[in-house]
Formats: structure tokens, C-alpha cells, sequence
């Protein structure tokens, strides 16, 4: 491990968010919050440019510092994405702006404000950017815009999104980068024009356009997408399940492929989960309510596909439907979105790999000489990738109960402990009970805040990267040379 050259893609990176916060900047100044945006932009920009300077410039690094560069780098990155927090003075606490940060980061969209139109325009379009920065990963980005990465990019693409590889769309990862954030800004601008021609004002509709591609969940009204129209929320409602999807299956549909979405076994499992649970929330709500009108369809569908895709948009207060509903939106938390896309949680491809195991192993038992293969679509799951899945399901599980026990611990009911720590591990935002819909997390003290930031991070960037940062092994010899 050379930890020098690890701080100088740190140091880079760090450059590149002092660049990003800009725009905000220039609201700021028409705000008359020029001293505290310029403080966060100028320090930031110093201090990841003095990181970058003083290090080494030797661009070929190996796996294990590609993990550190991811680890440190998002470490790193949330630290100066909460000084604005800071600075402007929104946030009650430092722990509160770090949490902020890390929710924005992380695409999660859980929130520490209560009144979203009392925060001045620049904190509301800072929120934004963290989402739609984070949504496509800040290391991917890096991969595709900084070539003094050059080997060690394939090292990071991997840390910054681990478990089942994805096809690569050409040789080179440098190049997939470009063409996946190519793909990512390309729905991002198409949304926000299509948000103003259904009468949506330019600001909110920029920052829900980055929200929404970003899964993230940021709003810039309280009553989040419920504060516009019912055809504003079924586009919604459309981006977000494209959010959702491996974006590699969307450059692949542009380039001619008609019949990708179809022929991949994942996004049929997604949609499929999606329709199910929507359909079966919308009858539960019917005979609930009386409500079966358009009204209760667009509520079902929108509420379902913000869990399913983790964007956390809500457009009712689902914490009051019946517990029928809930279980399937706690089901929906923890599954997630596709592998590849920017939605968080533990992945269909996954969960649908689980299931065909658990279904190997009992006819296993009813055929105990039969060779049963786990397979996605038509190919064979290699053992070791089954392995890794296995594994991060009980790393998964074994995390959420251990944080629903410290949340738990610290005051709160089980019902908001519980879902709050899926909620954080999943980047899904709101959660039940008091961190539901129409609550937030602004209630909660320094402790609940921090430890569910750091579920917010795991869960991101899934367990393994920031883990290994702990072990001692991972730094010998980190002031030398290989």
C-alpha cells in the first residue's frame, strides 16, 4: 500500500467536488451567503489541490489501493460536501450537516430539515448535485473524466461497485465511464425539459430531474412530488423505474438493441416485482378506501416505484396504509433496484440469485443425486460468485439488526428503528413511523445521526470497501513502495 499515491486521486477527486459546488455558489452570492459558499468553495478546492500537488503522480495502482482510493475518497468527499451545511448555518448540527451529506452522497434523500422551502436556493441545489454526483458513483466519474488514472481505473470501477460484474460496453473502463455518464446526463436533461413543459418552474424541475435519475429523493417542496400534477408524477413515475434499470441495458437500447430490456433476465424480474407490488398495494388500498379511481392507481404506482427504485419520492403518507402495504414496502426496501443502476439496495439480480438457490436446495432434497446449477437467465452462476452473494446477504442482514439495535437503544420505537436503519442501508430515505413520509430525521440527536451515516456509506458502496479499511493488513507497508 502507498498511501501517498492513494491521497493523490483523494486530493483530485476532492478538486473536482470544490468544482461541482460552483453553481451554488452563484446562488449563494444572489443570496447574500457569498462569504460561507465561497469558504466551503475555496477551502475545499485548496485543500484537495494541496493534497494533490504534495503526493506522488504515479497513476498505476493496484486492487487493494484502488479499494482505499473508493474508501478514503467517499470519507473524504461527504467531509467537504457538509461544510456548506456548516457555513450557511442550516444545519442545527455538525453531526445533522454530515448526515445531510452523507444522505445526499449516498442517494439516500433522508433529511434533517422539516420545512424544505424555508432552506435558501443554494442549499436546495447543493442537495441536488450531491444526488446526481453521487448517483453515477464519484469514482465512476472519476474514471471517466481524469486519465491520470489510467490502469488503476478498472481497479476502481470494481470498488466503487462490487458483488455480480457487469458486462463491460467496451474494453477500455474509461471509456464505459463516459458512455454510462453520457447515458446518465442524456435522461437527466431529457427529464428536466419534459418537468418544464408540464409546467413545472426551471428550478424545481433541474433539481428534480437530477433527484430522480440520481434515485436520490431530494426535494425542493416538503410535500415532495405530491406538491405537483398527477402527469408531472407518472413521468415521474417512468424515470425513475429508467433510474432504476442497468444503465448499460439503456446505451445498449440507443445503440440499436430494440430488444434488450426483454431479453435480460433482470429487468424482467424488476418489472415483474414492480407490477405485483403495485397492483396488490393498489387492491389493499381499494378495500381499504373505496378509492379505486386513477387517482388511487398513480398512488399505488408512485409509491411502490420510489421504494422499488430506492428514489424515496413520496406522494402520500404510506406510514398510514394498511399493514399489508407495509410489509410489501419493507419487502421493496430491501430489495432494491437492478445491479448497475443508481438505485441502492441489495439488487434483484441478487435476491432473484437467493431464490433460485433456495429452490436448487429443495430439489436437492427431493432428488438427492440430481446436479442442480444456479442459473441467471441462461448462464450458470459460478460458486464463488454464489458465495459472494450468500455472504452479502448475511453481512446484510447481520448490519441491519445490529443497527436497529443501537438505534433502538438510543430511545426510539421499534418500528422507526427498524425501518430507518433498512431505510439508510438501502438509500431509500423515508422509512416508517417517525421517519416516515411526512416526518424526518431532524428529531433525532448527534448519535442516531452519525451511526446512521455510516450505514448510509455501507450500504452505498456494499460493506466490503469501507470494511476493509479497518483491517490492519490493508495498510503494511503504506508509506513504501511495491
Amino acid at each position: 500500500m502507498n498511501l501517498r499515491e492513494v491521497l493523490h486521486l483523494v486530493g483530485a477527486l476532492l478538486v473536482w467536488i470544490a468544482a461541482a459546488v460552483a453553481p451554488a455558489v452563484a446562488f449563494g452570492i444572489t443570496e447574500g451567503l457569498a462569504v460561507p459558499w465561497l469558504v466551503a468553495f475555496v477551502g475545499t478546492g485548496a485543500f484537495g489541490g494541496a493534497v494533490w500537488w504534495l503526493t506522488p503522480r504515479r497513476y498505476s495502482i493496484n486492487p487493494r489501493e484502488g479499494i482505499a482510493v473508493v474508501g478514503l475518497g467517499w470519507i473524504g468527499v461527504v467531509i467537504v460536501g457538509s461544510i456548506p451545511f456548516i457555513t450557511t448555518g442550516v444545519a442545527p448540527t455538525v453531526a445533522a450537516a454530515f448526515f445531510e451529506s452523507v444522505s445526499g452522497f449516498t442517494t439516500t434523500g433522508a433529511t434533517v430539515f422539516p420545512v424544505i422551502e424555508d432552506l435558501p436556493r443554494s442549499i436546495l441545489l447543493w442537495r441536488s448535485t450531491t444526488h446526481w454526483i453521487g448517483g453515477m458513483g464519484i469514482i465512476v466519474l472519476g474514471v471517466a473524466i481524469l486519465p491520470l488514472l489510467g490502469m488503476g481505473g478498472a481497479q476502481l470501477f470494481r470498488a466503487e461497485a462490487p458483488g455480480i460484474p457487469s458486462d463491460r460496453l467496451t474494453p477500455r473502463i474509461a471509456q464505459t465511464a463516459r458512455l454510462l455518464w453520457g447515458v446518465y446526463a442524456l435522461f437527466t436533461a431529457a427529464l428536466a425539459v419534459i418537468y418544464l413543459l408540464l409546467g413545472m418552474p426551471l428550478f424545481d424541475a433541474v433539481n428534480h430531474a437530477m433527484s430522480c435519475l440520481a434515485t436520490g429523493g431530494f426535494s425542493t417542496r416538503t410535500a415532495s412530488m405530491g406538491a405537483f400534477s398527477g402527469s408531472i408524477q407518472w413521468v415521474t413515475v417512468l424515470f425513475m423505474l429508467v433510474a432504476g434499470t442497468n444503465f448499460t441495458l439503456h446505451y445498449r437500447f440507443l445503440s440499436g438493441k430494440w430488444l434488450i430490456y426483454w431479453k435480460d433476465f433482470e429487468w424482467r424480474w424488476y418489472v415483474a416485482l414492480g407490477l405485483a407490488a403495485a397492483i396488490t398495494v393498489f387492491v389493499a388500498l381499494g378495500l381499504a378506501t373505496g378509492g379505486w379511481g386513477e387517482i388511487a392507481v398513480r398512488r399505488a404506482a408512485f409509491n411502490v416505484t420510489a421504494i422499488l427504485t430506492t428514489t424515496g419520492f413520496a406522494t402520500a403518507n404510506f406510514a398510514l396504509w394498511p399493514a399489508v402495504c407495509l410489509v410489501i414496502l419493507l419487502g421493496l426496501m430491501f430489495v432494491g433496484a437492478m445491479g448497475g443502476s443508481t438505485g441502492g439496495g441489495f439488487k434483484v439480480v441478487r435476491a432473484s440469485v437467493v431464490l433460485k438457490h433456495v429452490i436448487g436446495e429443495i430439489r436437492k432434497i427431493r432428488h438427492p443425486s440430481a446436479v442442480v446449477v444456479t442459473k441467471i437467465g441462461r448462464r450458470a452462476i459460478r460458486p464463488e460468485v454464489l458465495q459472494n452473494v450468500l455472504a452479502f446477504l448475511a453481512l446484510y442482514v447481520l448490519t441491519h439488526w445490529i443497527g436497529t439495535l443501537i438505534i433502538a437503544a438510543m430511545g426510539n420505537d421499534l418500528i422507526t428503528s427498524l425501518s430507518a436503519t433498512l431505510a439508510a442501508l438501502s438509500s431509500i430515505g423515508p422509512g416508517l413511523g417517525a421517519v416516515g413520509p411526512a416526518g424526518n430525521y431532524g428529531h433525532m440527536g448527534s448519535p442516531e445521526h452519525v451511526v446512521l451515516a455510516v450505514l448510509m456509506l455501507l450500504g452505498r458502496l456494499e460493506f466490503y470497501t469501507l470494511l476493509v479499511l479497518v483491517i490492519p493488513s490493508t495498510w503494511e507497508r503504506w508509506g513504501g513502495h511495491r
